[in-house]
């Protein structure tokens, strides 16, 4: 099996080529997030699955979704910009933050996208969440909270990443970011 080699350095990653034996490394994701309050387990890999819909095709998932209780806070996994704000895909309503050459994706939110003579922005009024296309957030910063919306089964969290315009398994990301932060203390953990 193979995995992608992840580096990072002064800010900016380095994607190597996949081989047979490597695995997710990194050496500053001290200022990384996990992506959601609450979590409860991962539901779906990214890669090939059985069509939640429960029809016999296999598909390809471009995420990891993690489970959480309806209305669960969602975090920014890092300092970024928004770039989208939709709500009109099977994603549901949803965010993409783009950080140098990453991008985040977050599908499946409570609320709707809104817009106003100053832009679109997503609104979840009850979660007292309004969070604009085009503004910065940091790492950390409660962006959503876990809906229904799109495509889904239950309440989570669908969080896909890229990487150059790449596809990047989350799950490698989350294994880099726990064995360094293992031990110190991490935005991810604060209230």
């Amino acid at each position: 099996m193979t995995a992608l080699l992840l580096g990072w350095s002064q800010g900016n990653a380095t994607a190597l080529e996949p081989g047979s034996t490597q695995a997710a490394v990194a050496r500053a994701w001290q200022g990384a997030s996990f992506p959601v309050e609450n979590f409860q387990g991962y539901t779906s890999p990214f890669g090939y699955r059985q069509s939640p819909d429960g029809a016999v095709n296999q598909e390809f998932h471009r995420g990891l979704d993690m489970a959480a209780p309806e209305g669960s806070y969602i975090r920014s996994w890092w300092t970024g910009k928004v770039v989208e704000v939709s709500d009109n895909t099977a994603c549901g309503t949803s965010i993409v933050i783009q950080s140098g050459d990453w991008e985040h994706v977050y599908c499946h939110m409570n609320g709707r996208v809104e817009t106003d003579g100053n832009g679109k922005y997503l609104s979840d009024r009850t979660g007292g969440i309004q969070i604009w296309q085009g503004q910065m957030v940091p790492a950390g910063a409660r962006i959503g909270r876990v809906g229904m919306t799109g495509r889904t089964t239950g309440p989570h969290l669908h969080w896909g990443l890229k990487y150059a315009r790449q596809l990047v398994d989350p799950a490698m990301v989350l294994r880099a970011m726990y064995a360094e932060q293992k031990g110190s203390q991490s935005v991810s953990s604060l209230p």
